[in-house]
């Protein structure tokens, strides 16, 4: 889910043999991983409507799903709850702490929001996801706190 341009994430996916539906609101974007991955599937949406109508063995928001407001952000467990089965792996990146932040990409700006730890958690828990590992700003991963969950 927000899956930009496919590099390295959905990359490295494929790679390893995993079919991939790729998911991000901006058309460049998803123009690119057509080009790149002819063989997946690729969808212009805004994840915060999504409705596929299909269970996923694993779901990543990666460097993607920190850019939507709080609101939405609690949202979204009900979006990856139904694009979950049992057994499912959820894995997406946050800020360390509650706060919002505006950084920069490519030299515009880029707004960051995260939620309290506590909450995600209590969020995974209400969607009926367990939390695996929850490591922040992992050294060994470039500085993400990364969240991982199994439904």
């Amino acid at each position: 889910l927000g899956c930009g341009s496919g590099e390295p994430m959905a990359g490295y996916l494929i790679a390893g043999g995993c079919a991939v539906t790729g998911v991000d609101a901006s058309p460049t974007l998803i123009g690119l991983c057509r080009e790149r991955f002819p063989g997946q599937r690729w969808l212009v949406a805004d994840m915060r409507r999504l409705v596929l109508g299909r269970a996923f063995g694993g779901i990543l928001a990666w460097d993607s799903f920190f850019h939507l407001p709080a609101d939405d952000q609690r949202a979204m467990f009900g979006v990856f709850a139904a694009h979950a089965r049992n057994g499912t792996a959820l894995m997406f990146t946050s800020g360390p702490a509650h706060g919002e932040a505006i950084g920069t990409f490519e030299g515009e700006p880029l707004y960051h929001a995260s939620l309290d730890g506590a909450e995600y958690e209590a969020l995974l828990a209400a969607a009926e996801f367990r939390v695996l590992d929850h490591v922040v700003e992992d050294p060994s991963c470039g500085g993400h706190t990364v969240w991982l969950a199994r439904r």
